[in-house]
């Protein structure tokens, strides 16, 4: 993608995240996001062929930076700064509070159920792979799929809460609490 095909994109991605704080996904129209981006229907449908791989790339990009550090050893090829730390879930929520890219809107708004969904799949895919490099084995009574699932529903409802609770705790307090919670205190923090 050229620099001007990026440049169209970002201005999509800013008017939609815009046009969310302001009203529920299902009322917003493509022409209301044409006009707000000022591009083309054309321009639009070049990017995103419906609305829904617009909220698809865009949940692609808001989250894919965290979750593809973990299959490139930390590698960041995206669109958020940081400073890699060791545990996946700390550094989720050091971006979280860094509000990076207006994510805190997007996941607390009214349409965070649409967020937090795309959120927790590839969540669940992030910890699967934190899972494949760490030492745990599972066990007979606990499926892996079902700890897993339950892992990343309870950091989901972590970060509503926190989000709720105007991110009172520090990345790495809100971390702890997770972590005690889902009972892994061992687990790299």
């Amino acid at each position: 993608m050229d620099r001007r095909q990026r440049k169209t994109r970002e201005r999509i991605f800013k008017a939609f995240t815009e046009l969310l704080s302001q009203k529920d996904v299902n009322k917003i129209t493509v022409g209301d996001i044409i006009e707000k981006a000022d591009v083309g229907r054309a321009t639009f449908y070049a990017h995103f062929p419906t609305k829904d791989f617009l909220i698809k790339d865009l949940n692609e990009e808001l989250f894919c930076h965290v979750f593809d550090s973990v299959e490139s050893d930390g590698c960041h090829k995206h669109i958020f700064k940081c400073e890699e730390t060791r545990s996946i879930y700390l550094h989720l929520f050091k971006h979280l509070q860094n509000n990076d890219n207006g994510i805190l809107d997007l996941l607390s708004g009214e349409n965070n159920e649409l967020f937090l969904r795309y959120f927790k799949e590839g969540l669940k895919k992030l910890i699967e792979k934190d899972f494949e490099k760490s030492e745990y084995t599972g066990s007979e009574e606990l499926p892996k799929a079902f700890f897993i699932n339950h892992l990343a529903a309870t950091y989901v409802e972590t970060v509503r809460w926190w989000v709720d609770n105007n991110l009172k705790e520090t990345p790495e307090e809100i971390t702890h609490l997770y972590l005690t919670a889902i009972n892994l205190k061992g687990h790299r923090v």
